[in-house]
């Protein structure tokens, strides 16, 4: 009995000697910086999220991403599509903070009986990475939807985007 006892003793004194001492009895944190820009449309590209309600919708978008730990820094769009720009919260994963942001909304939408033509939002999204060094522009571009959709529809903006962003699409589906 007595030889167990030594070599446990042995055991634990070799492992708290092979870690470093500053680590000892601390838990490693994890940190991230992962931007995203995402954008998703209303089925069918209905144009059908007026402008009067439309700014309700996005503080109640902003609530569900707060309540995933994830950090907004800009949303709007226009009447058929939603630009985020946001990070996560490394737990977080960008597909279920879309499925939630979606079905959330989706369900607020139906329950505050806004946006009469709504069905409901396309199947897919776009999400695009950013390093910080974008953000303020990035957020001066989400900001000037309006803007922008004055000269370029949904379509040639997001064929755009995914240009810029070196991914691979087919244009039927961006129809």
């Amino acid at each position: 009995m007595g030889t167990l006892k030594g070599f446990q003793h042995a055991a634990a004194h070799a492992r708290d000697r092979d870690v470093d001492p500053r680590r000892r009895g601390s838990i490693v944190s994890t940190y991230t910086q992962i931007m995203y820009h995402i954008v998703f449309s209303t089925k069918n590209r209905v144009r059908c999220l007026t402008a009067d309600r439309r700014e309700d919708l996005f503080r109640y978008i902003w609530g569900i991403v707060k309540n995933h730990q994830c950090h907004l820094y800009r949303i709007n769009g226009v009447e058929d599509h939603v630009h985020i720009l946001s990070s996560l919260h490394p737990t977080v994963c960008l597909a279920d903070l879309v499925k939630a942001i979606k079905t959330g909304a989706s369900r607020w939408i139906r329950d505050e009986r806004v946006f009469a033509a709504f069905t409901h939002w396309q199947d897919g999204y776009a999400a695009f990475t950013h390093s910080m060094t974008d953000k303020d522009r990035l957020i001066e571009y989400i900001r000037n939807q309006a803007e922008h959709h004055r000269v370029r529809s949904f379509e040639e903006e997001l064929a755009r985007l995914l240009k810029e962003a070196g991914v691979e699409y087919d244009p039927k589906y961006l129809a």
